[in-house]
């Protein structure tokens, strides 16, 4: 993936989201504590959309700064029919876990047995979600409830990958964040060392409208991050916009912007997307994504289990976040039918996100073995 240094000169004429990865990093410094106006410019490009228009097009535009490149249409997915061929031409599967592993609570048929089949192979497993609702530990417990023997060490979720940015660009610890989320981001900022404010206990405050009220500010709050949050309301809106717009380089960090989300295996939910949105809508302001598709989960995988990202497939079952990232990341990807994308949206001729394989649900790897001759 293309990549350019940061300069404060330049600049990008689009509000695209922005897209972090490993190689592009805002750093903070002394001789440049906050950026004027993060918005203003775009330090890397070149970025990943999902728009419409970025769909249709085949090539994409960068800035000055960088080359342009032609993106050649990839080919229809395969439909996958021999499993071993896949799993030996690869040591790492990471697994999305809503819509893969399982659909609210409710564990999918087979996946037990299939981690236990690719362990027993000697394959590296790791498990990456965008819901930023709770930690790597509390995810750790998810894992056990459902009988799946699976390690704090193997799950990256948004919510630590919102920790792991601010560490990696050396955010002050003089400065606070703002969490417009839930109990996981304020889990995960604390083991990182952060100071923050907001989450879920700004559910219950309100907004007292009567002529000539100002609504009040920490002024020390250097970053909002946004990710779900059921107790979503007026008043997070509010904060998050005033800190946004008034401190000076406040950042403004979005967990992901997935549309839907499955809280219950009956149907689709309102995703993190939605709360992102309204904050953008009120700063008129594009997040810094730090969750799929972005590469900076990626990246970080990548450099702490040293993997070849060759040697990695992404499984997952949402084509604009799982799939994309696997190939923002140079992996290869298989959708599965079990959750979001289903055959009819996967072949829409207006969808340009193809990935290398699709089946059903990852138990195929069982089913859809060879008989032993």
């Amino acid at each position: 993936m293309l990549t350019t240094k940061l300069s404060a000169a330049a600049v990008s004429s689009s509000s695209s989201t922005i897209f972090l990865n490993s190689h592009s990093r805002l750093r903070f410094s002394k001789r440049i504590p906050f950026l004027a106006n993060p918005s203003l410019f775009n330090p890397l490009r070149p970025i990943v959309e999902c728009s419409s228009s970025a769909k249709k097009n085949s090539s994409r535009n960068m800035d000055s700064s960088a080359s342009s490149r032609i993106v050649s249409p990839r080919a229809a997915a395969e439909q996958l029919k021999d499993p071993d061929q896949l799993i030996d031409s690869v040591e790492t599967f990471i697994f999305d876990c809503d819509g893969v592993i399982w659909k609210g609570d409710k564990l999918i048929d087979g996946v037990p047995e299939t981690l236990d089949m690719l362990r027993s192979k000697g394959k590296r497993l790791v498990f990456v979600t965008n819901n930023s609702t709770k930690s790597r530990k509390q995810y750790g417990k998810k894992f056990e409830t459902l009988g799946l023997n699976v390690t704090e060490e193997e799950i990256f979720a948004s919510s630590f990958a919102a920790a792991a940015y601010l560490k990696s660009i050396d955010f002050p610890k003089d400065k606070k964040v703002y969490v417009v989320g839930e109990e996981g981001i304020l889990k995960e900022l604390d083991l990182a060392g952060f100071q923050y404010l907001g989450g879920p206990e700004d559910g219950d405050k309100k907004i007292e409208l009567k002529p000539g009220f100002l609504m009040e500010h920490d002024e020390s709050v250097g970053a909002v991050v946004v990710g779900f949050d059921r107790y979503f309301n007026y008043y997070k809106i509010q904060y998050a916009t005033l800190c946004i717009r008034e401190n000076p380089g406040c950042l403004f960090i979005a967990t992901n912007r997935d549309a839907v989300t499955h809280l219950t295996d009956a149907q689709e939910w309102a995703g993190g997307g939605s709360m992102v949105g309204a904050v953008g809508g009120s700063t008129q302001r594009e997040p810094l994504v730090v969750g799929k598709p972005s590469t900076f989960m990626m990246d970080y995988l990548a450099k702490e289990f040293k993997i070849s990202k060759s040697q990695i497939c992404m499984v997952g079952d949402r084509l604009d976040t799982d799939i994309l990232f696997g190939q923002n990341g140079g992996c290869k990807t298989l959708l599965v039918l079990s959750g979001v994308t289903s055959l009819s949206m996967l072949h829409n001729p207006d969808n340009t996100i193809h990935p290398d394989f699709y089946t059903n649900k990852i138990s195929d790897f069982l089913s859809l073995k060879p008989a032993a001759v």
